[in-house]
């Protein structure tokens, strides 16, 4: 076969296919027989998936060996996903509940493929490939069973749909399955929903329906594996904070975006798993300070955020025994600080400072002069350098950069006057 001329110059010949089946027929005719790309007649994940399949899987006419993984792996399997599963576990029961009038099978399997959850088959249903493949234990990762919607997805991370003669297999040409991801905080994969039917069309839109409910399962296990984060919930529309709309976004202790889910990705226009430009108060507009206050508010409050965009905003704190709070703990007091707190640096947020009593030395500069002095004395040990004075003070960059510029403009205003 010569799949060495897929992605080439070779145009593939193009001929009219007025159903589904005809084209993926087309489709498979032109890439497993001809050779080459069936662009525009199936979908380019699944073009990719029977290109991988192709290196490692040479029979497609073969018997596919639907095992389940060794008792004690599985154990292992369920032990390692047990966090995955306890947050899933409403979203599963309520999907289970509503799909219980169809054929369709929820199935949660692990970043590695293997089945993890499976709807029970309901007695009297004749779906024999979906007897042996939807059971507990069952690796149904592309590298055994090829193209399927979840073996892409955890090849990938992408949700995707295959209908059909679009899998690698010929036994699982009668197969419909529609999968989305669900990440950790990490960014990594943490497992793949999925709904398959077997011997019939779904009837509904199942990418969208699994899509919401892989998205409302990983803004859980989100959350959940947030034991020491500040969370903040954001959106346009205060109507849509605890929705499967919400923006979430999870700050560390140190000032920096630790994660952020999908919405909050396409909100501040930043990958989720893009591991640079993390400061909090880069992408937000606002500190650390001025969000955690925000936690002392039940409703949510209207926040401009860095790029201009004004969204409504919530926060809650996780403390480190993983209980949450409802508001956030009282900021320290600045004189009380170590020198080198982040709290230390913002002192337009921090309360006025009480009045000494008469019978006290009063002090000798005020909060703000002991801040600037802080800075600039650390500036001048670095040689003006403000990556390193900022990580000396554990504040970000343009904390630094924003205190300067205001200390210039008020010298500048002083001079005028």
């Amino acid at each position: 076969m010569a799949l060495d001329r897929l992605g080439t110059a070779d145009a593939p010949r193009q001929l009219f296919a007025s159903t589904p089946a005809q084209r993926v027929a087309l489709a498979r005719q032109q890439f497993f027989e001809e050779g080459v790309r069936p662009s525009g007649l199936v979908g380019e994940a699944v073009i990719q998936s029977w290109m991988r399949c192709s290196r490692t899987h040479a029979d497609r006419q073969r018997v596919v060996a639907f095992d389940a993984v060794t008792p004690s792996r599985l154990h292992t399997t369920l032990a390692r996903n047990r966090e995955l599963l306890d947050v899933a576990r409403h979203e599963l029961v309520q999907m289970e509940h509503m799909l219980a009038g169809t054929d369709c099978h929820v199935i949660l399997t692990d970043r590695d493929g293997v089945v993890v959850h499976v709807t029970s088959q309901p007695a009297g249903t004749h779906q024999p490939v979906l007897r042996q493949t939807a059971r507990l234990g069952v690796n149904i990762s592309e590298r055994v069973v090829g193209t399927t919607a979840p073996g892409i997805v955890a090849s990938t991370g992408q949700a995707c749909t295959v209908d059909g003669a679009e899998h690698y297999y010929d036994v699982l040409c009668h197969m419909q399955c529609a999968a989305a991801p669900i990440r950790d905080v990490s960014g990594r994969l943490a497992g793949v929903l999925d709904l398959t039917v077997e011997a019939r069309r779904f009837g509904f839109d199942a990418a969208s329906m699994v899509a919401l409910h892989a998205t409302i399962i990983e803004n859980r296990l989100l959350q959940a594996q947030s034991r020491d984060h500040l969370i903040l919930r954001f959106q346009a529309s205060p109507t849509l904070l605890g929705t499967p709309l919400e923006a979430l976004a999870g700050i560390a202790p140190d000032g920096t975006i630790a994660w952020l889910n999908n919405a909050g990705a396409r909100l501040l226009g930043r990958l989720p798993e893009a591991p640079d430009d993390r400061d909090v108060e880069c992408l937000l507009g606002h500190d650390l300070a001025s969000l955690l206050r925000l936690g002392r508010r039940e409703a949510a409050q209207p926040l401009r955020l860095a790029s201009g965009l004004g969204v409504w905003m919530q926060a809650q704190l996780k403390g480190a025994d993983g209980a949450d709070f409802r508001h956030a703990v009282a900021m320290p007091e600045m004189a009380s600080a170590p020198v080198d707190a982040p709290v230390a640096i913002d002192v337009q947020a921090q309360p006025p400072v009480a009045l000494a009593p008469a019978s006290e030395t009063p002090p000798t500069e005020t909060l703000r002069e002991h801040s600037r002095k802080l800075i600039e004395d650390t500036l001048a040990a670095h040689g003006g350098n403000v990556s390193q004075a900022a990580r000396q003070l554990r504040v970000s960059r343009g904390t630094l950069y924003r205190r300067l510029r205001g200390w210039r403009d008020d010298d500048s205003s002083a001079v005028a006057d």
